[in-house]
């Protein structure tokens, strides 16, 4: 089945590799991707719109390139790879008891996020916006709060310590 240029709503995909292939201009309303593999999906003007995606293998998706009209969407305890989410609107996006790995956050506005026991090891947030999004129990996360919003923003400890870790000091 080609998923270029096509138009998916209420529709759950279970268990299918979609590894390598194109969603180019195609729209994804009210579906649910579930135990998928998504590795290197291209996804240029796609439209994914109250999406949720569970348990799925996401690697190298540039998410950036989607559709940003009414961009919405949501990961429950995915793995994600290598993944760009730079220069969107994710307000209220959940990253819940997923692994966020080597992904970027670049000018992203995601308020009322959602990371709550999420890994984001070497992911990177910068001119990010950050405000009122709930860190708690994630780890390996490093955010310079010079370089991002961060009003409201929900940590817990000790991981909170390495917001610290862009002033050179030695805590003992």
């Amino acid at each position: 089945m080609e998923f270029e240029n096509k138009e998916f709503e209420s529709k759950t995909f279970k268990s299918i590799d979609f590894t390598n292939k194109s969603f180019k201009n195609t729209t994804f309303t009210e579906c649910i991707f579930e135990n998928c593999n998504l590795s290197n999906v291209k996804i240029k003007n796609t439209r994914i719109q109250f999406v949720t995606f569970k348990e799925c293998k996401i690697v190298g998706v540039h998410f950036s390139k989607c559709n940003p009209f009414l961009i919405n969407f949501s990961f429950e305890k995915c793995n994600i790879q290598l993944s760009d989410f730079s220069n969107l609107q994710l307000k209220n996006i959940s990253f819940e008891n997923s692994k966020v790995y080597e992904c970027d956050f670049f000018t992203t506005n995601l308020s009322g996020a959602n990371f709550e026991n999420a890994d984001l090891k070497e992911s990177k947030f910068e001119d990010a916006n950050l405000s009122f999004v709930s860190f708690r129990n994630a780890k390996n996360y490093s955010i310079n709060p010079n370089k991002n919003i961060l009003k409201k923003t929900k940590f817990s400890e000790p991981e909170v310590i390495s917001l610290l870790d862009v002033f050179d000091i030695i805590i003992e």
